[in-house]
């Protein structure tokens, strides 16, 4: 029996093997068979950006030279069907509804209309927790110099992942946020977002999930976990072009997100003196856009649908067990992943040598992996003693033969 047909659930206390559904070795051949870059290297980057799919790939060059021709309004025009695409795909990879997503340019772009949308008030509280994207957190910042709100930062559990008990004892009635980063960026923690989603739920707190690193990596459900807003990224796990992300904000709270900057895609001007907000999601939107990115995007997400993402989520977190069990046995190789519930990132350091050391002699050998820094993760790195980590993040279609290769290489470097 092969890796990509197990799932293995990673417990301290509990190692429990499951039989689940997966992909075949012939999805896996096909997937690389539209993945360009799989002859030249070992890609184990992908949570800094997948390595291109060629449906999408298609999709953007097709439509670029659509603009050369016709021009770019009359592109769009002709290609409306595929604009309109990505919002049916997206509200089919998340189960929501095609008007309650945005598209944006990136996750970020697409956090901060959610976050900065929010009617803060002095004396507000957000809570967090220590796997928050840097990013997010500096919002946090500004947004406490702004408003003088407080931030709770909820420490890690045993396992490593946000401490429920925790986080349900720090609710006050003050608290006006849950903010959480389902998959961090430095780590192959998975999150228990579900069980967060049940304390907001209970608390009527909002609920605004950073998805950029789950975002095609595992299946995700709005209605299971329970959040009002969910921001991602077209470039990592979902394989889509760079330059694009989209917003979730459910019909429940969309009227208290106030969008921090609008245009004529997102109001109507009525008069002089007053306009009104279009009644759903576009109101996060911009008129200006990356229209093949967008239409590439629609192509890349249901690709992903069309192999199933429960088949693509269990293979991806196959993967990364089997990794980290043969890194485990590499001497001189630390793992430092967190969590009851592991994904397809997979963080490590090597004696003697730091991760960009490390990183560059796998680059030699053809073999992308990247590094996480403590400056990105102040709340978490440096909490560990780590100054920075190396990062290496599979994807379904890389191989188990890939891992052995990876493997050997870095236990020769040890």
């Amino acid at each position: 029996m092969q890796v990509s047909d197990l799932l293995i659930a990673e417990n301290a206390k509990l190692k429990v093997i499951m039989i689940v559904p997966s992909l075949s070795n012939q999805d896996v051949a096909a997937m690389r068979d539209d993945t360009p870059g799989v002859g030249q290297l070992i890609h184990f980057n992908n949570a800094g950006t997948g390595l291109a799919l060629r449906p999408a790939l298609d999709a953007v060059k097709e439509h670029l030279d659509l603009e050369a021709t016709l021009g770019g309004y009359e592109a769009a025009s002709a290609n409306s069907a595929g604009m309109d695409a990505f919002y049916t795909s997206l509200a089919a990879l998340i189960g929501s509804k095609p008007h309650e997503i945005a598209y944006i340019e990136n996750a970020t772009r697409a956090w901060d209309m959610a976050f900065y949308g929010i009617d803060f008030r002095e004396g507000d509280r957000i809570i967090t927790g220590r796997a928050e994207y840097v990013s997010n957190y500096v919002a946090f910042l500004q947004m406490k110099k702004r408003k003088n709100i407080e931030i709770d930062l909820i420490e890690d559990d045993a396992n490593g992942q946000i401490d429920l008990a925790a986080l349900k004892a720090a609710i006050t009635p003050k608290t006006r946020l849950v903010a959480l980063t389902h998959i961090p960026t430095f780590s192959g923690l998975i999150n228990p977002a579900e069980d967060v989603g049940e304390i907001a739920r209970s608390a009527k707190l909002l609920y605004l999930l950073d998805a950029c690193q789950s975002a095609g990596q595992i299946p995700l459900n709005i209605g299971e976990i329970g959040c009002h807003m969910l921001s991602g990224t077209g470039r990592k796990y979902l394989r889509g072009p760079r330059g694009t992300g989209f917003l979730y904000v459910s019909d429940d709270v969309l009227d208290q997100i106030e969008p921090p900057f609008i245009d004529l895609q997102s109001a109507n001007w009525l008069d002089d003196n007053s306009y009104e907000l279009v009644p759903h999601a576009m109101r996060f939107e911009t008129w200006e856009r990356y229209v093949a990115g967008q239409i590439g995007l629609g192509v890349a997400v249901g690709y992903a649908i069309g192999y199933g993402m429960e088949r693509i989520g269990n293979r991806i977190c196959a993967l990364g067990a089997q990794l980290r069990t043969e890194l485990s046995a590499v001497k001189g190789v630390t793992l430092h992943d967190k969590g009851a519930r592991k994904g397809g990132i997979v963080t490590f350091t090597v004696d003697g040598e730091t991760p960009a050391q490390t990183q560059a002699r796998l680059s030699s050998a053809q073999i992308n992996v990247s590094v996480s820094k403590g400056t990105s993760a102040q709340i978490d790195l440096p909490h560990r003693g780590l100054d920075s980590v190396v990062r290496a993040s599979v994807h379904a279609f890389n191989t188990e033969e890939e891992i052995e290769r990876f493997v050997k290489v870095l236990g020769n470097m040890a």
